[in-house]
C-alpha cells in the first residue's frame, strides 16, 4: 500500500499548492477570502483559474466540473473541458477566472419546492473557494478537475444545501464574536463549526445485491426473515476484519487519502455486514463536502471489490440500522474551542456562555432539530436499539450537571476534574479518567469539548442539521451578547445567564437511558416534543417559529424555507411509492411463482404417495400451511394496490403522504408478514432471491 504521507491530498488544489504556484499577492487576497468572508478581486480570480488550470492538466485532467449539492440529497456535476478553438482550426487549453466562479447547470430538472417554474431552466453555480478544488478519476482513466460550488436559482434563491450553510455560518461567527467580544476577548477574528462526520454503512456480495428488486429500487430490503443469528452474539463488534473487507478498506482510505479527507477509524459495527468509518473533524463546509465525498467513494470502492455499499438507514429489519453521529463544535481562529471547559469550567466564562446558548438553543428548537433528521429511512431507525429515540434531549454528564445544579441553586461551584483510575493489575498503567461517560442513547451528548448529535441517518448531509445547529445557536448568542453588551460586571451577567437558561430549559437535560419507557412518559410531562415519523417531524419546516428564526439570520427566505418542507415530503412519497411498487414486483413476479412451483411439486408428490396408499399426512399439513400464507399474501397485496393507486391519485401532498404513512407503507410492512413465514416454509431451492442468512454472513468470505 502506498505510504499515507506521499498520497495524503495529492489530488488536492491544496493551501500548500496554492503557496507554490500563486503569486503572492494573489495568495494572500484569496486567503483573506477564505478567512474573512470578503469579496474577492476579479483579477484573483483569473489568475487562480490558470494556476488550478495548469495543475489539473499536469495530473492529467481534461475536463472540469463546478460540483454541486441540489436538494435531491446527492451531488450534482456537468463536465466541460479545457479545450478551445483557435482560428488556424486546432485548439487550446482554457479556463477563466469567469469559468472558475461561475457556471450554468440547468435548473429545471432538480427540486425547488415551488422557488421556480418548471419550464424556468437557468440555474447558477458560484465558487466555493473556501473548500478546495480536487481531481478525480473515473474507470476509464479520465481525470476532471471538480470546483465545490453553491447552487442558486436566476433569482438568487438557494436550491442547494450548501448556499445556507454558508449563511449560518456567517450568522455565528457574527453572534459568537459579539459575546466573545464583550467577554473580554479582543484577539480572535472568526468562529467556526468543525464537524467529525462518523459515518456507518453496510457491505453485501454485488451478485446477492443484483438478485434483490428491492435492494436495486430502495436501498433496502423489503422481504427477509431474519436468521438463526443475528447480532445477538456481540460477535461483530470490533471484531477481527475479514481479508476481503480489510482490502476495500484499504483501498477506501487510499481514494479518501488523494482527495484530502482524512480517513481515521475503521471498524466491524454492531450488526453482520455492517462497518464504521470515522475522519478526523474539519471546519463544517469541508466536512460537509468531504461526507458527501465520503458516500461516493465507498460506494464506487465497493465495486471493484465486486461488492454494494448499502446506506440506508434500516437495510435490514432485525438488526442494527447505519447512523451518521455528527461531531459538533466550534472554533476560533487562534485555537479557542468553545466547549471546552478546562480544569475550571466555573471560572471559563466562555464555556459557560457557550453552554447557556447551547441549552436555549436546543429547547426552544428541539422540533427544528429533530425535522433535520427526519426521512422515511430513519423511520425505521430512530427509536430502535441502536438508536436514540424521537425525543431531542442532551445528556451533559454527572460532571457538567452538578456543575449547573449547583449554580441554579447559588451554591459554590465545584467542579469534578479528570482523574487517573487503576485497573487492578500492576502490569498495566493508570488511565485518565474523563469527567463524564458516554451515553450511546443520548441524540444530543456531551463528550467532553464537543457535541455528539446521533440522530442522522447514514445516507444523509451533514449540511441540513448544521444549518440548524449553527442558527439556534446564532440566536441565543445574539440575546447572550446583547445583555453582556449593556452589563457593567461581565462575569456575574454570563452567571446570572446561565442560571437563569438553566432554570428554564433544564427540563431538556437527561443524563439516563434514552431507550426506556419510563423515559418517554417522563418527556411527556416535561413537555418535550415527540414526533416519531417522518410526516410529523417535517412540520417544524412550516411554522411561523421556524420562519421567524431563518429569517432573521438571513439563512432561508420564507419561500425558501417553506420549499424544503415541501421536497421533503414530496421525497417522503417518493420513497414509499417506490418500496410499495417494488414490493408488488417482487411478490407477483418472484415470491409467488416460487411458492406455486414448490406447491405444485409438493401436490405431485401427494398424488404419487396416494396411489401407492401411502400416508401423505405430513405433506398435506406443509400444503394446507403454505397455501394459508400464499392466501393472504394474495389478499394483502390486492389491498397494497389500491392503496398505492389512493395515494397516487390524491394531489393535496400533506394528504398524499398521510396516505403513504397509514396505507402503503403499513400495507408494505403487513404483505411482508406473510412472505417472511413463507421463507421459513420454502425450501431453498425454490425460494428465489438470497437470503438474509447469506446477505449477511456470506458476503465478506
Amino acid at each position: 500500500m502506498a505510504n499515507p504521507l506521499d498520497v495524503f491530498g495529492e489530488n488536492v488544489f491544496s493551501e500548500k499548492i496554492m503557496r507554490e504556484r500563486l503569486p503572492k499577492d494573489t495568495y494572500k487576497s484569496l486567503k483573506k477570502t477564505i478567512d474573512e468572508g470578503i469579496s474577492m478581486d476579479p483579477k484573483v480570480a483569473d489568475v487562480v483559474a490558470n494556476a488550478m488550470k495548469d495543475w489539473a492538466i499536469e495530473k492529467g485532467a481534461t475536463h472540469y466540473t463546478h460540483w454541486f449539492q441540489p436538494l435531491t440529497g446527492i451531488t450534482a456535476e456537468k463536465h466541460d473541458s479545457f479545450i478551445n478553438p483557435t482560428n488556424d482550426g486546432s485548439v487550446i487549453f482554457e479556463f477563466s477566472g469567469k469559468q472558475l466562479i461561475q457556471g450554468e447547470p440547468d435548473a429545471s430538472s432538480f427540486p425547488s419546492g415551488g422557488l421556480r417554474a418548471t419550464f424556468e431552466a437557468r440555474g447558477y453555480t458560484a465558487w466555493d473557494c473556501t473548500s478546495p478544488a480536487f481531481l478525480k478519476e473515473d474507470a476509464a482513466g479520465d481525470v476532471t478537475l471538480y470546483i465545490p460550488t453553491a447552487f442558486c436559482g436566476y433569482h438568487g434563491e438557494a436550491l442547494d444545501k450548501k448556499t445556507p450553510l454558508h449563511r449560518a455560518n456567517t450568522a455565528i461567527n457574527k453572534q459568537a464574536l459579539r459575546m466573545l467580544k464583550a467577554l473580554g476577548n479582543t484577539t480572535s477574528k472568526f468562529v467556526r463549526a468543525t464537524v467529525g462526520p462518523e459515518q456507518e454503512y453496510f457491505l453485501i456480495d454485488k451478485s446477492y445485491f443484483e438478485q434483490r428488486i428491492d435492494l436495486m429500487l430502495s436501498g433496502r430490503s423489503l422481504f427477509g426473515a431474519m436468521p438463526a443469528k443475528g447480532q445477538e452474539l456481540e460477535d461483530q463488534y470490533f471484531g477481527s476484519i475479514k481479508d476481503r473487507i480489510a482490502n476495500y478498506m484499504k483501498d477506501l482510505d487510499l481514494e479518501l487519502w488523494k482527495m484530502g479527507i482524512t480517513s481515521k477509524t475503521k471498524h466491524n459495527e454492531v450488526a453482520p455486514a455492517q462497518y464504521e468509518m470515522a475522519p478526523i473533524f474539519s471546519f463544517v463546509n469541508i466536512a460537509a463536502d468531504h461526507n458527501q465525498l465520503v458516500m461516493e467513494t465507498m460506494q464506487k470502492v465497493a465495486l471493484r471489490h465486486d461488492l454494494v455499499c448499502l446506506l440506508h438507514e434500516k437495510p435490514f429489519a432485525g438488526v442494527n440500522g447505519s447512523g451518521k453521529h455528527n461531531n459538533f463544535s466550534l472554533a476560533t481562529d487562534d485555537g479557542i474551542n468553545l466547549f471546552e471547559p478546562g480544569h475550571t469550567p466555573q471560572d471559563n466564562l466562555l464555556f459557560l456562555g457557550t453552554i447557556a446558548a447551547l441549552l436555549k438553543g436546543v429547547d426552544s428548537h428541539a422540533d427544528i432539530l429533530r425535522a433535520t433528521a427526519a426521512s422515511a429511512g430513519n423511520d425505521h431507525r430512530l427509536g430502535a436499539n441502536e438508536a436514540p429515540p424521537a425525543i431531542i434531549s442532551i445528556f451533559m454528564g454527572e460532571a457538567l450537571s452538578d456543575l449547573l445544579d449547583q449554580l441554579e441553586k447559588g451554591q459554590a461551584i465545584t467542579y469534578k476534574d479528570k482523574t487517573n483510575f487503576k485497573i487492578g493489575a500492576d502490569t498495566l498503567p493508570e488511565l485518565p479518567k474523563d469527567n463524564t461517560d458516554r451515553n450511546r442513547t443520548s441524540p444530543f451528548a456531551f463528550t467532553g469539548n464537543k457535541f455528539e448529535f446521533r440522530m442522522l441517518g447514514s445516507s444523509f448531509s451533514v449540511s441540513g442539521p448544521n444549518v440548524a445547529l449553527m442558527t439556534i445557536l446564532a440566536e441565543a448568542f445574539d440575546e447572550i451578547a446583547t445583555r453582556l453588551e449593556k452589563s457593567s460586571n461581565a462575569k456575574e451577567e454570563i452567571i446570572k445567564i446561565l442560571k437563569e437558561f438553566y432554570s428554564k430549559h433544564k427540563r431538556i437535560v437527561f443524563n439516563g437511558n434514552n431507550y426506556s419507557q419510563d423515559w418517554v412518559k417522563e418527556a411527556e410531562k416535561r413537555g418535550l416534543p415527540n414526533n416519531k415519523n417522518c410526516i410529523d417531524a417535517l412540520k417544524a419546516y412550516a411554522t411561523t417559529k421556524a420562519q421567524n428564526l431563518f429569517e432573521k439570520y438571513s439563512i432561508f427566505t420564507k419561500e425558501e424555507l417553506h420549499s424544503r418542507y415541501e421536497i421533503y415530503m414530496e421525497q417522503y412519497c417518493k420513497v414509499i411509492n417506490i418500496e410499495g411498487r417494488a414490493a408488488v414486483e417482487m411478490v407477483k413476479t418472484q415470491y409467488i411463482p416460487g411458492v406455486i412451483d414448490y406447491t405444485s411439486s409438493l401436490a405431485e408428490t401427494i398424488g404419487k404417495i396416494k396411489v401407492i396408499n401411502g400416508s401423505s399426512k405430513v405433506q398435506e399439513g406443509i400444503f394446507a400451511n403454505v397455501t394459508k400464507y400464499l392466501e393472504s399474501a394474495q389478499i394483502k397485496l390486492t389491498a397494497l394496490e389500491a392503496a398505492l393507486t389512493q395515494a397516487q391519485d390524491e394531489s393535496d401532498i400533506e394528504k398524499k403522504a398521510v396516505i403513504y404513512r397509514d396505507s402503503v407503507l403499513t400495507g408494505t410492512v403487513s404483505l411482508r408478514a406473510d412472505i417472511d413465514v413463507l421463507e421459513t416454509l420454502i425450501p431453498k431451492n425454490y425460494w428465489p432471491v438470497p437470503t438474509y442468512t447469506e446477505m449477511l454472513f456470506l458476503s465478506a468470505n
